[in-house]
């Protein structure tokens, strides 16, 4: 299996690129970012869809675009096949809008069909396919830094061996389920035959008639107990009467005491109260005398002469005239400072901008200058490209001079050389297989006529009629020899043209895209010697600017000190209207300080009238309570006289006889509905047990069929079990033999290091290297090089006896090394050289190798160049002819 083309359509950074793939050593080389691990990835996208990706759907389509294409042809067994994707991104998702598979025997549509095909095709999902074909970037060590079991398990489903461990599992499954039932059943039955033999020894019927005899004496009981409680239950109830009326004269006579004791109290609280506020009315006045003093003290340090309210305002509407009028003349002082000030601040700024301005335009010029000389150099540069190409053109066209065809039919005659070598091709098959029949056929004449038998019937020679015949087999043979060689000279005289025609072929490319560069070249010049000249005329604009900026920027620096001046003029009458306006505060926290005072007077004043209003209130109060008690206490003694003490003592005697018998005929029921109910129980559970002990039985003999079907059905699992234990273990140590063999092969013939003697890889694939001493090494020991090396000759060797195959060859598909040198030293590279060169004289169609190192791109049968340009930020694919021509 190869891939043979590869096409791209806003696939990430590739807006349309268009990729042929031929057999061998393929290098993908380009600077780190370019988008080279991106046509990889593209492939095996196309392959395997979603499932390929380490991202979204989104992350894949071109930022801006609405749709991405991947169309992959590669042939396959003999056949030719076509694979085209289209993802369409709507919105902040994508989703694949196509996926179609063309194969030899048709088509499939839809994304899960096509991967089950690919998957069924080359016998691997796109996991299996990482693992064994595609080194990936960063995952060089991937195999080697497993753990055994993973690795074992990644090797075991590429060999195709997982099958045999889960049908293994599934009948292990089976057995234990088996196993699990059959254990459940024997002891079910083991119980069912002890519960049945537990019953049989019961006497159920005859304990049956005992319980029903002795429920109907019980319940005799209760009925005679349940008539005797009825009746002190209703002496309990006249007694409680009586208790409950003197109880509440009772607590009548206590509420009463407690209200008398309460009145008693609040009068005397009530009386203390009315001597506390004649105290606190007292040393009010006392306070308003203290208040007008300080207010006749304020009076003499202000204009006024009286703390009237009206002289009070008249004063306070004077002082805010005033101080109205210094906000105005101090606000109109700040306001011309302030802007003064900006506009000087202003113009100074705008002077430095100016000047800042002329310099950068000095500076551009400066730097314009040194552009125009640059691009003058480098447009004569271009010139001389240009003369180069028209020199190269001319010496391509000059290989069709002598040519069998014309400039421009190479690629037709081409493709009519290749049609007639395949057709050559298969006559030289067909003739080789006749042959063989034909010599077959003449040795086994030979051997019977050596034995006396006639190569036709067997028969004896003296007797048969056919012997003549062995004359023609042998004449047949020498003509089909000489058939066979002239058709072997054919071929090679067809292979000798395709060589010289792919020659020209290479030549007409060329030439084209010479004549394509060429074109550029020439309007690459066009528009620089316009550029040059735009550039020019700009320096002189620049620097005329320049001076004007600074001439205005001087002119602004003088006018911006006047203007300071001024600022500073007014300034100093902002301080002194400020000190004036403060001289009106004072005066008025004055005034508002008398205004204060006489408000506190007018309080107090209202609170001393307050407190005679409380006096006369409680007095009031106090004569409500004093005729409340003489009514509570009048009450009192009228109760205290019906209240019979000898009548309460008599119902307290009958209510706790009552109630002792009560308890006492309580206890014996409940013991004795205790005991009906559970006869009753214990009647239903005999009865119960009767009828289990049919269950019983029936139950027993159907378990006992079970159980002998399901020791039948384990016996053939575990059998099951084991056969395909025995067989993958079989085959894997097959497989661990020549995966070892194969390592070590690869191993050796890269490695070139006298410290190792081999590699040992046991049943459960862990891998030691023993050292010629034999010492033996875990492979994380090995350095990072080395240790690259050795995970990539694993891959290797993996591949190869994919390749083989278990019974035949198996389909594969090409081998992808993705920047395998990443952790590889130049001797090191020297080596994976070697491993590339050694897995294609194996037999490996296909290798397609990512790298920027250059020993590697030495190494490759074609080179493709990945760039990626600046300006766009899109990446182009080209093939190249050598390391000199990739690298110019």
């Amino acid at each position: 299996m190869r891939f043979d083309r590869i096409r791209l359509s806003n696939f990430k950074c590739y807006e349309d690129a268009d990729l042929h793939l031929d057999t061998g050593v393929t290098v993908i080389h380009g600077l780190n970012g370019s988008g080279k691990s991106s046509l990889l990835e593209a492939c095996f996208f196309a392959l395997y869809g979603a499932r390929a990706l380490d991202r979204t759907l989104e992350d894949i389509v071109t930022i801006g675009a609405e749709d991405a294409e991947v169309e992959l042809w590669f042939e396959h067994a003999g056949g030719n096949y076509h694979i085209h994707r289209r993802i369409r991104a709507t919105g902040d998702s994508a989703q694949t809008a196509k996926c179609v598979l063309e194969t030899p025997e048709g088509s499939f549509d839809g994304a899960r069909d096509v991967r089950n095909h690919i998957t069924s095709l080359f016998r691997m999902d796109a996991e299996a396919f990482v693992n064994c074909a595609y080194v990936r970037q960063g995952e060089v060590n991937k195999l080697i830094n497993a753990t055994p079991t993973q690795r074992q398990d990644m090797i075991d489903d590429l060999l195709q061996l997982g099958k045999l461990e889960v049908y293994r599992e599934r009948a292990s499954d089976a057995r234990l389920g088996v196993k699990s039932v059959l254990d459940d059943r024997r002891g079910s039955l083991s119980e069912l035959e002890s519960q049945i033999e537990t019953k049989e020894e019961k006497d159920l019927h005859g304990s049956l008639n005992d319980l029903e005899s002795n429920r109907k004496e019980t319940e005799a009981d209760i009925e005679r107990y349940e008539k005797q409680r009825d009746n002190a239950q209703q002496t309990l109830d006249d007694a409680k009467n009586v208790l409950e009326t003197y109880d509440e004269k009772r607590d009548e006579l206590s509420s009463l005491e407690d209200d008398i004791e309460t009145l008693q109290t609040e009068i005397t609280e009530t009386e203390q109260e009315r001597e506390t506020v004649r105290g606190q009315a007292s040393e009010i006045r006392e306070r308003i005398t203290e208040l007008e003093s300080d207010v006749d003290a304020a009076l003499d340090e202000t204009e006024l002469d009286t703390a009237t309210e009206d002289a009070i305002d008249a004063r306070i509407a004077e002082l805010d005239a005033k101080d109205e009028e210094v906000s105005e003349e101090l606000e109109d002082a700040r306001m011309k400072a302030q802007m003064f000030d900006n506009q000087a601040s202003n113009l100074a700024e705008r002077a430095d901008e100016l000047e800042k301005r002329a310099q950068e335009k000095r500076s551009r010029a400066e730097h314009l200058t040194t552009e125009v000389e640059s691009a003058t150099t480098e447009l004569e540069n271009r010139r001389e490209k240009l003369t180069e190409l028209d020199t190269e053109i001319e010496s391509q066209r000059e290989t069709f001079e002598d040519s069998p065809v014309e400039f421009g039919e190479a690629d037709d005659h081409l493709e009519s050389l290749r049609v007639e070598l395949a057709d050559c091709r298969e006559d030289v098959t067909e003739c080789r297989t006749k042959l063989r029949t034909a010599k077959e056929q003449v040795e086994e004449a030979e051997e019977l006529l050596s034995a006396g038998k006639c190569p036709e019937c067997g028969q004896s020679v003296e007797e048969s009629p056919h012997v003549d015949t062995i004359t023609e087999d042998r004449k047949r043979v020498t003509e089909l020899e000489s058939q066979l060689d002239e058709l072997r000279e054919r071929r090679t005289e067809l292979e000798s043209k395709i060589e010289t025609v792919e020659s020209l072929v290479a030549a007409e490319n060329r030439v084209h895209e010479l004549e394509n560069n060429q074109q550029n070249v020439e309007q690459l010049i066009d528009s620089r010697e316009t550029a040059i000249e735009e550039k020019r005329e700009q320096v002189e604009t620049l620097r005329e600017d320049a001076e004007e900026l600074l001439s205005d920027a001087e002119s602004r620096t003088e006018d911006a000190a006047e203007l300071e001046s001024k600022a500073e003029t007014h300034r100093d009458t902002v301080e002194e209207l400020e000190r004036e306006e403060e001289v009106i505060v004072e005066s008025r926290e004055q005034i508002e300080r008398i205004r204060s005072l006489r408000g506190e007077i007018e309080d107090l004043e209202g609170e001393l009238e307050s407190f005679s209003e409380k006096r006369t209130h409680l007095e009031a109060l106090n004569d409500q309570r004093r005729r409340r008690l003489a009514e509570k206490r009048s009450r009192h003694a009228d109760l205290a006289e019906t209240y019979d003490q000898s009548r309460v003592e008599e119902a307290r005697e009958n209510k706790k006889k009552a109630e002792t018998y009560l308890e006492k005929v309580e206890a014996e029921l409940t013991t004795l509905r205790e005991r009906r109910d559970d006869l009753i129980d214990r009647i239903g559970g005999v009865r119960g047990e009767i009828e289990a002990l049919e269950n019983l039985r029936d139950r027993r003999d159907a378990v006992e069929s079970r159980v002998s079907a399901l020791e039948s059905l384990y016996d053939e699992s575990a059998d099951l079990q084991a056969m395909y234990g025995d067989l993958r273990a079989e085959l894997r140590q097959r497989n661990v033999e020549s995966l070892e063999r194969m390592l070590n092969e690869v191993f050796d013939l890269v490695y070139q290091n006298d410290s190792y003697s081999r590699i040992a890889l046991d049943g459960e694939y862990r891998l030691t290297i023993y050292q010629k001493d034999g010492e033996p090494l875990d492979p994380e020991q090995l350095s990072g090089g080395e240790r690259a090396l050795f995970n990539l000759s694993l891959r290797c060797a993996i591949y190869r006896l994919l390749a083989e195959g278990i019974e035949g060859n198996a389909p594969m598909p090409p081998l992808i090394l993705d920047e395998p040198t990443v952790f590889l030293d130049s001797g090191h590279v020297s080596q994976l050289v070697t491993l590339v060169d050694s897995m294609r004289e194996l037999g490996v169609e296909q290798i397609i190798v990512v790298s920027h190192d250059e020993e590697l791109v030495g190494a490759a049968d074609d080179l493709v160049q990945v760039e990626k340009d600046s300006t766009t930020n899109r990446s182009h694919v080209e093939h190249g002819d050598s390391l000199v021509e990739l690298l110019g």
